[in-house]
């Protein structure tokens, strides 16, 4: 392999800390990791910034270490720092701690590496990356430039509304201005980024109702201790047709269920194998899970802690939250409100709601080649990266490598956490996002 000895990183969000971390585990001398990052915070990012003490971790403790080869090593930090105090693995700690968390591995390694230099942090926003004869030239908005290697892009989910709703706002955006507190919000998803939003404005004293709005009206579940079912890659059954997958899947949580297991049992079991599940699928059944399947998929998957779980079942009991499966149709101002006219799911006749705000969590921007990111948009409009088939993210090789307008994986340019979706799926989590950067630091340092 190929060693690259000069390294830039953009974005330091977990990804870029976590890919940082692991390159740095190289004994080479001569590596040099450049981290560039436009906001004022290295090691947050979006999911970690937070404050408030309700956002809390959807993975418990034990599984959220930042080093791949390392299981525990956020667990015993927990345990060291005193964060935790009760020996018990399975909290589900505050997002801000693990943010603590990964501002203090980033600098464990500053304070390791300011003597050799092999760690810079930029604080700058990226506009531009240029593949030279040489390398890589890395454009920032002061109007200077950085030389290196190769260049990885980590910079996360796109922060803005989508363009197929340009009435809405994000959630603790600058957009986001105070509400009164009776204010009728309709949020835009029903996933984790809703629940987010919705312990927001609970946080801010909001009182008004709050309309949840998706295609199939579909939360997440709750997590619950079990046993996870031991699987091994020759029982999954690889490359078939969707149908054919979802059917296994079934009878498996069926017999699971009847030996007295749990269907989390099996999710669980099954999660090493999920990113090879979804390579292997031709692309007809990728496309049929992402508009057929994957709410179901994620409602399962991507559970949340059982305290938060309990408050938002009882606020939706209570009527402070009307679940809604529909369609939005339209979306105008009306006054000083914002109409929305919905189609529900079993109903041929819309209904107009008139609400004060609308929240969009619906997650993953459609199109990054018209998302605020600009680097991405760069590189996508120069043909030096695209989306991938689905639109997910950006087309990646396995290795992580970019592809081009030209078919062809480039050299030089990489990307690695939620914008490699398209290639991985599950790389939100991150026991998904460590592994992937361990493995690509391998890759760039020639190991």
């Amino acid at each position: 392999m190929t060693a690259r000895s000069s390294i830039a990183i953009i974005g330091a969000g977990a990804s870029g800390v976590l890919l940082a971390a692991h390159l740095l585990k190289s004994e080479n001398p001569d590596l040099r990791v450049t981290l560039i990052e436009k906001a004022s915070a290295f090691g947050r990012g979006r999911a970690y910034s937070t404050a408030l003490p309700d956002h809390v971790l959807n993975v418990s403790a034990m599984g959220m270490s930042g080093y791949a080869d390392d299981p525990e090593h956020f667990w015993r930090w927990a345990q060291v720092t005193g964060v935790v105090t009760d020996g018990n693995p399975a909290v589900y700690l505050p997002r801000a701690v693990y943010g603590r968390y990964l501002e203090e591995l980033l600098q464990d390694n500053l304070d390791r590496e300011c003597a050799t230099g092999r760690l810079r942090l930029v604080r700058e926003t990226c506009l531009g990356v240029t593949p030279t004869s040489s390398g890589v030239d890395v454009k920032l908005a002061n109007g200077t430039s950085i030389a290196c290697h190769a260049v990885v892009l980590a910079v996360g989910h796109d922060e803005e509304p989508s363009p197929e709703h340009p009435l809405t706002v994000r959630i603790d955006s600058a957009a986001d201005t105070p509400l009164e507190a009776q204010a009728r919000v309709m949020i835009l998803g029903t996933g984790l980024s809703m629940v987010d939003a919705w312990l927001t404005l609970e946080h801010r004293g909001h009182r008004g109702e709050i309309v949840v709005v998706s295609r199939r009206g579909l939360m997440p579940s709750t997590h619950r201790r079990g046993k996870p079912i031991r699987l091994d890659i020759a029982d999954v059954p690889l490359g078939t047709e969707l149908s054919y997958f979802v059917g296994w899947l079934r009878d498996l949580i069926r017999a699971t269920q009847k030996a007295g297991g749990d269907w989390r049992d099996v999710l669980d079991g099954l999660r090493p194998f999920n990113q090879r599940i979804w390579q292997s699928w031709p692309a007809s059944a990728k496309r049929r899970f992402v508009e057929h399947t994957k709410a179901w998929w994620d409602i399962h998957r991507h559970r949340m802690a059982p305290s938060i779980h309990e408050r938002l079942t009882k606020a939706v009991e209570a009527g402070r939250i009307r679940l809604f499966a529909a369609r939005v149709e339209d979306m105008s101002e009306q006054g000083d409100g914002i109409a929305v006219r919905l189609l529900h799911r079993h109903s041929k006749t819309p209904e107009t709601l008139v609400v004060d705000r609308v929240y969009d969590c619906t997650g993953i921007t459609k199109d990054l080649s018209v998302g605020s990111i600009a680097v991405i948009r760069d590189l996508i409009d120069r043909g030096l990266a695209r989306p991938d088939p689905l639109r997910l993210g950006l087309d990646v090789t396995e290795n992580c490598a970019v592809i081009g307008e030209n078919n062809a994986a480039s050299a030089k340019l990489y990307a690695v956490g939620p914008l490699t979706r398209g290639t991985f799926f599950e790389i939100e989590a991150i026991p998904d996002i460590r592994s992937q950067c361990a493995r690509l630091a391998k890759v760039l340092v020639g190991e």
